[in-house]
């Protein structure tokens, strides 16, 4: 029997080797993360693949998973280990080797696999590892099903069984390609900035933005697990930066960025502004919902205001849905609403049908960006963004928090803001016209100002927005009353950015 996992052991020891390491904190709300080495080992990878395995018997689903691998020094290993568990428990593997996170939600559906568990630690600093997971396409786990992996995994409560089967696909990421740019050639000479930060998506979003017949600009798109610039993440102002520069320097008329593991998508304009991934959501909608009128978006917490007040959005009958913060979230509740799409502010974009299957695509998003130049073609991308109503929002900043004290932070914020709002105080010299808790606080004053702090799902962090429709002084005032609320806690600490 497969040895019940430790939360610790210590590196270069018999132990290490012989036995599972498991950290209990690596099981997140709606993916898991380990630093590798540190909080698991290769045998508690096995261990989480026992796991998994056990779980799809008791969900009474199919033994058969697709898994794949982003780029990094040791994902591979990683991906192996967790097969060898899968296997153990009796699933049948189908590995689609190095690839994006939704080229292997795309393989559920090309090759008729019921599960996923993608290898990846996403835009998370080298060192880190995880797995993003599901049994019931187009969806991916989220807290009730990653609590029970958490309680199999960690119990050492394993159902071994035979049947279990290893199988290598060859041909997905071709296969996965063609599904993205068959019968979308645009008519519009578009010179496109490709940024891919050295990670996976390097090895196919410049193949994929030619063949929709853009001239590409690469940056940074070879593959290089050390990450030389900067992490591949297209919500870090870092990598932002780079883009800007590059649109710049070649008067490219769009920069596009894509993380880690390929999910995630950044906006640059043709002038060189980042914008950020909600504002793109708004134009994005804007366009769709001529062509589908009334439609539903779903969009995060974290994200801006507009898509409540955005009078082309209105006249549209678009109906916005804000919903919480995290790729398995916002999945579910755009195949449970059935709407059109959604868009998440850290850059995930969610497209249903008729445009897509409803998870999470970088790529798909870069195509729906392309194609959305293709039918404006008397306007710039700066010029679709000048059109939105004016707001200020800051970056998502992330002041550090443990992993064990975060969410108990959070809903001492909660009490705090909602306390003010029953008692009619003010913040920032005005009544506060609502706080809403779907995913943290998220707190409105009366002009439209607002302030999101939540727990970040995968990392020891909080996660704190700010935006103002009203202006640039009324945001940083908002930004100093949330973060004076923060201050009062010591196990908050320094931010990775701020405004």
């Amino acid at each position: 029997m497969f040895p019940k996992p430790h939360s610790v052991l210590k590196p270069n020891t018999f132990a290490y080797e012989q036995e599972p390491m498991v950290k209990p904190t690596g099981f997140r709300e709606y993916d898991a993360r380990w630093l590798f080495e540190k909080e698991i080992n290769l045998m508690g990878v096995v261990a989480l693949g026992l796991g998994l395995g056990t779980l799809l018997h008791e969900f009474g689903v199919r033994p058969e998973i697709v898994t794949g691998h982003d780029f990094r020094s040791y994902s591979a290993s990683i991906k192996y280990a967790l097969a060898t568990g899968l296997i153990a428990a009796g699933a049948k593997v189908h590995d689609i080797g190095l690839a994006l996170s939704p080229m292997a939600y795309f393989a559920q559906f090309a090759l008729d696999v019921p599960a996923v568990a993608m290898v990846t630690a996403s835009h998370n600093d080298n060192g880190w590892t995880g797995v993003k997971m599901g049994a019931q396409r187009p969806v991916t786990f989220g807290p009730d099903e990653m609590n029970r992996l958490k309680e199999i995994v960690l119990s050492g409560a394993y159902r071994y069984a035979d049947g279990g089967a290893y199988r290598f696909v060859p041909d997905l990421a071709q296969r996965y390609l063609a599904d993205l740019t068959e019968g979308k050639k645009i008519r519009r000479r578009l010179k496109v900035v490709c940024a891919c930060g050295n990670g996976t998506a390097g090895a196919f979003a410049p193949k994929m933005l030619a063949e929709l017949g853009c001239e590409v600009v690469p940056l940074d798109t070879e593959l290089d697990y050390t990450f030389p610039h900067y992490n591949p993440n297209p919500e870090d102002m870092k990598m932002l930066h780079a883009m800007s520069e590059k649109v710049r320097e070649t008067g490219a008329d769009v920069g596009l960025g894509f993380d880690g593991d390929g999910d995630r998508c950044g906006i640059v304009d043709n002038r060189g502004e980042e914008i950020f991934a909600d504002k793109i959501g708004v134009i994005l909608a804007r366009d769709l919902s001529k062509l589908h009128p009334g439609a539903t978006f779903v969009v995060d917490v974290k994200s801006t205001g507009l898509f409540l007040t955005d009078p082309v959005l209105l006249k549209n009958g678009v109906k916005a849905d804000y919903w919480k913060t995290g790729h398995s979230y916002i999945k579910r509740r755009v195949n449970d609403l059935g709407a059109l799409a959604g868009f998440e502010k850290s850059g995930h974009f969610f497209f249903n049908k008729p445009i897509g299957r409803g998870y999470d695509d970088g790529l798909l998003t870069a195509v729906q960006v392309i194609e959305l130049l293709d039918r404006n073609p008397d306007k710039s991308m700066a010029d679709l963004y000048a059109d939105l109503p004016r707001t200020w929002g800051s970056p998502t900043m992330a002041p550090h928090c443990d992993d064990e004290r975060k969410y108990e932070v959070v809903g001492q914020v909660l009490a705090k803001l909602k306390s003010m709002y029953e008692k009619k105080e003010p913040l920032t010299g005005q009544a506060i016209r609502d706080v809403v808790t779907v995913n943290g606080v998220r707190v409105t004053t009366a002009d439209g100002t607002w302030g999101l702090v939540r727990a970040s799902s995968n990392k020891p962090e909080l996660v704190v927005v700010v935006e103002s429709p009203a202006s640039e002084a009324r945001m940083r005032e908002m930004f100093a009353a949330i973060d004076a609320i923060l201050r009062e806690h010591k196990e908050v600490g320094a931010y990775n950015q701020t405004i």
